[in-house]
């Protein structure tokens, strides 16, 4: 059991809701962490094994990602215990159930995540009134089919090039989950110079130094398959990603993937951050020191929730790709110039730019 008190500090969590329905087995966690700038953003996460620390951690990323790209949102989170592979029918009766024990949580606005997509906030939409990244066909912008997580990534990659060293052109890429926000990353990448020498879903990794087919890892995709399953591919275990030698490495899995344990076998100059919280605490320390640059994850993959506020506000999908790549090129700058004028890493860099922006907003409100 986690001890709520060990989650806390004078930033958040504003507000911690368990939901439960035992009939249709229904069991979810929603944290809303912060709410000084506005009402919270943050993704509704459906796996088997989420808990509450998770769900806590993740909406502090949101509080300080929101922040940090300058949106007037704070930051939330939600989690579902389940299956996302389940029956359609199945998901939809456990997703509206939770849709509808959430109605009156109305500082929290949610977006799809791990396990949910934009049919699943159409479901949510519904039943609260209130939703983002929803289909194009009911007026929203739909984040993960534009791939707007993975063009921000893209941005920052950019950003990056002459601190990190690495070019675009001609730069071998490691993405460890090809799922929303790798496959996009994979493709705007690849638009710029790069290729992709290693992916991995939970079927495994595939590996191939020369490059690998991106439209037939996307055509594997679109029909349910793994990865693994392209044509005389070299397989290895799905934690294979991380370390296989590359110039880019983007964890887009789930978080701590990367830790202490295989931070030191990683072979990448230039990590991009793409889940959040993909790498603990004592794992970006080791990168640090052995020289790898690391863009932390709430200002490189902040692409989704960008193209969220945007839509929540009635703009387009152009309108979001040019925000995107306009907040996240700036951000992606000031956090690096920052933690190289003051000799500390980017993450403590990313970590004051953000905190320094909600207490502002929180000077701003009557109870702070």
């Amino acid at each position: 059991m986690t001890d709520l008190l060990s989650l806390a500090d004078d930033l958040g969590p504003g507000k911690i809701v368990h939901v439960r329905n035992p009939a249709i087995g229904l069991q979810a966690i929603v944290v809303i962490d912060n709410v000084a700038a506005g009402p919270s953003i943050g993704g509704v996460r459906m796996a088997n094994d989420v808990t509450l620390e998770e769900c806590a951690r993740l909406a502090r990323a949101m509080t300080l990602k929101n922040a940090a790209a300058g949106l007037p949102h704070g930051g939330g989170k939600a989690v579902i215990v389940g299956d996302p592979a389940m029956a359609q029918p199945d998901k939809e009766i456990l997703i509206r159930a939770f849709a509808n024990a959430i109605q009156e949580l109305e500082s929290y606005v949610p977006g799809p995540d791990m396990g949910t997509n934009e049919t699943c906030m159409a479901w949510v939409r519904e039943e609260t009134g209130r939703a983002v990244g929803l289909p194009a066909l009911l007026g929203g912008i739909p984040l993960d089919e534009i791939g707007a997580t993975g063009f921000g990534l893209t941005v920052a990659a950019e950003t990056a090039q002459d601190i990190s060293g690495v070019s675009l052109s001609g730069a071998r890429v490691s993405i460890q989950g090809f799922g929303a926000v790798g496959r996009h990353a994979a493709r705007f990448l690849a638009a710029r110079g790069a290729r992709q020498v290693a992916v991995s879903d939970t079927g495994g990794t595939i590996l191939d130094p020369e490059g690998l087919p991106l439209d037939e890892l996307e055509n594997l995709k679109r029909h349910g398959q793994s990865v693994t399953a392209l044509r005389k591919a070299r397989i290895e275990a799905a934690e294979a990603a991380l370390t296989a030698e590359c110039d880019i490495l983007i964890p887009a899995a789930r978080p701590d993937a990367i830790h202490a344990g295989n931070a030191d076998a990683i072979k990448a100059r230039l990590v991009l951050e793409g889940a959040n919280i993909p790498a603990t605490p004592e794992a970006e320390a080791i990168l640090r020191a052995r020289g790898i640059l690391v863009v932390p994850d709430f200002i490189a993959n902040a692409g989704g929730v960008i193209c969220a506020a945007v839509e929540l506000r009635g703009g387009g999908q152009e309108m979001a790709f040019q925000v995107i790549e306009e907040r996240i090129r700036r951000n992606t700058r000031e956090v690096l110039e920052r933690a190289r004028s003051t000799a500390t890493d980017p993450r403590a860099a990313a970590n004051a730019m953000a905190e320094e922006r909600v207490r502002r907003a929180m000077a701003l409100r009557r109870f702070s």
